[in-house]
């Protein structure tokens, strides 16, 4: 029995075939990874970090992207979607699309139980290997949970968490501060 040798194609390949699809999908080791729809309690979290981040940044030199903004990780070939990423100074974009972007400062994901593992473990070892890279924020959408993972100034990665909604996450790397309650209001926790 003879084993079909598996398609992949090159980053190149991929990024054509995403400019012109009208779905999203992520590319990894020359795979393509079709991404699914979000759940309302998503959405809603995601909209509620993305907006209290916009006000927050308004007047200052970093800005707040969602999930339409595609992030490349050169050193592992990831093209991925965060959920909410925040740039800080000059954005650094891959190519003339302006549609890649290699410089991110925050990422927030917000877990799903198809998702929750991946995010903690693969996307966040990639996600390390970007110099800017300073904090990343995984935020839960059936209980009020936020894990806070902080760069210190000598690499290592320090995690704080937060339950209740009167806590406040510090996002240092941005000068904001995101309270749970902003996080999850009209969200309506199971």
């Amino acid at each position: 029995m003879s084993r079909q040798a598996k398609t992949h194609i090159t980053p190149e390949e991929y990024l054509a075939l995403e400019r012109q699809s009208e779905h999203r999908s992520e590319y990894y080791d020359g795979e393509i990874f079709a991404m699914t729809g979000a759940s309302l309690r998503h959405n809603r979290i995601t909209l509620n970090i993305g907006s209290e981040l916009n006000v927050q940044l308004k007047a200052r030199e970093c800005q707040a992207f969602t999930s339409d903004m595609r992030v490349h990780v050169p050193a592992t070939g990831l093209y991925t979607y965060p959920d909410v990423v925040v740039v800080c100074g000059e954005p650094q974009l891959e190519d003339e699309h302006l549609d890649t972007l290699l410089n991110p400062v925050l990422i927030v994901e917000v877990l799903s139980k198809s998702t929750a593992r991946y995010d903690r473990t693969g996307t966040f070892s990639d996600y390390r290997s970007i110099p800017s890279f300073a904090e990343y924020l995984l935020v839960a959408q059936d209980e009020h949970r936020v894990e806070h993972y902080a760069k210190q100034l000598d690499g290592r990665w320090l995690l704080t968490e937060y339950r209740s909604l009167e806590d406040a996450a510090q996002l240092d790397s941005i000068q904001c501060s995101l309270s749970l309650k902003e996080i999850y209001d009209k969200v309506s926790i199971p």
